[in-house]
């Protein structure tokens, strides 16, 4: 080892000795490239697809994974070609029914309405209402309804305590359907309804008690009327309340709703006589000129129900509204009792609200075509009668006078009078 030892000093001197200096650059060759190798070492880099992302990575940030799939609806069988899904626990979808419902707002700009019970959902189905969806509590409820009508709806059954949680109803049905909202202009009414509809309309000015106005409406379908037109300022005919106390009238004649009275002669048959129904006296208290406030509909005259009533009709003076200000001036019209003839084919009946009776436009209206003014005589002391009692005591009258003016009609074809 020690001769080994002494010998590599010499190696080292006979290489750097090598003919022309061969050994000595080789050696400086082979030091320089071990430094290089130290000082930059090789960088391996992945391909251009993977620096893309990376880079793109650095710079956006990192976004939240997506959210899992929804679970799978649970759907089941009510029938041939009938499909139904069962509400998960929180499903918000019945929440949604009572937005609608108590948003007149919110029926306007999504052009859907809320009907509760089996009744009312069979009358809009049957006249051609297109139902969205339909809660019920139990498949029994589906046997009810014309199933060739559920077909094409979303069908969900929930629990009856969710649907009484949310019902406007004091004893729910455990049935609930959002329509679209009908258009009376593509609706479907009962034949029956038709066969037995009259020359007789109905206009309401100011109604706005949703009691009133759903009574009101039934008492027009039962009465046999033509069309019923409702001027700015009644109650919305879709409220759930009007609904209620409409008992489907909603569904067997047209109803025109949200008129001004610049159009309202335009959705009244050529021809037509509107005759109003006020609260004024047109014996003991025709010399006040104010249209007195009460049941829009009917005036009540007391006094003695034999005694004649004929006022004709003159100029009113000038009117002031609850500040004082002067109004314009309104038509005096010629009055008479409601039992008393005064319907034409065809004729018109105008119902006011309670809290403000007539419109001055109403007036105008009647007096143009000839109108008159009809009064109930009641009991002296009564300020008033409800609207809606007003109105089906003059509906029913005017279809009194209309049917027998037909039977008239038929006895005279079937027996000319000779002369």
């Amino acid at each position: 080892m020690a001769a080994l030892g002494r010998l590599a000093p010499g190696l080292g001197r006979s290489l750097l000795r090598w003919p022309g200096g061969q050994g000595g650059a080789a050696a400086a060759a082979g030091r320089r490239g071990v430094r290089a190798l130290r000082r930059s070492p090789v960088r391996v880099l992945p391909p251009q697809k993977e620096r893309g992302a990376a880079a793109e990575a650095q710079q956006s940030p990192r976004e939240p994974p997506p959210p899992p799939p929804p679970p799978a609806v649970e759907r089941s069988s009510a029938g041939p070609g009938l499909w139904y899904e069962k509400a998960a626990p929180g499903d918000r979808r019945l929440g949604k029914v009572v937005t609608i419902a108590k948003s007149k707002k919110f029926r306007d700009h999504h052009g859907k309405v809320v009907l509760e019970g089996p009744r009312l959902i069979k009358d809009a189905l049957e006249a051609g209402a297109v139902l969205q969806s339909l809660f019920f509590s139990t498949v029994g409820h589906l046997k009810e309804l014309p199933e060739a009508k559920l077909k094409r709806a979303n069908l969900v059954k929930v629990k009856f305590e969710d649907i009484k949680s949310w019902s406007d109803l004091v004893t729910p049905q455990g049935l609930i359907g959002i329509f679209s909202k009908p258009d009376h202009a593509k609706m479907s009414y009962p034949a029956a309804q038709l066969t037995s509809s009259l020359p007789l309309l109905l206009i309401c000015d100011n109604i706005r008690d949703p009691g009133n106005l759903g009574t009101i409406l039934r008492s027009a379908a039962g009465a046999g009327c033509e069309k019923v037109l409702l001027t700015k300022g009644c109650v919305d005919p879709w409220e759930p309340k009007v609904l209620r106390a409409g008992m489907g009238a909603h569904f067997r004649l047209p109803i025109v709703a949200n008129l001004d009275w610049e159009s309202v002669p335009s959705n009244l048959p050529a021809g037509v006589q509107v005759c109003v129904a006020d609260n004024k006296d047109p014996g003991a208290q025709a010399e006040t000129a104010s249209v007195s406030r009460g049941a829009g509909g009917a005036a009540s005259a007391p006094g003695n129900p034999k005694a004649p009533v004929k006022s004709k009709p003159k100029a009113a003076p000038e009117r002031e509204d609850e500040e004082g200000a002067v109004g314009v001036c309104v038509p005096e019209l010629a009055a008479q009792y409601y039992y008393e003839n005064w319907t034409q084919t065809p004729v018109a009946v105008v119902i006011g609200g309670e809290t403000h009776g007539l419109s001055p436009d109403a007036l105008h209206l009647a007096a143009s075509t000839g109108g008159k003014r009809l009064v109930i005589p009641v009991v002296s002391g009564v300020d008033s009668l409800n609207s809606a009692i007003a109105a089906g005591i003059v509906l029913f009258e005017g279809k009194r006078q209309l049917l027998w003016r037909h039977e008239q009609e038929d006895e005279r074809q079937k027996f000319p009078v000779v002369g």
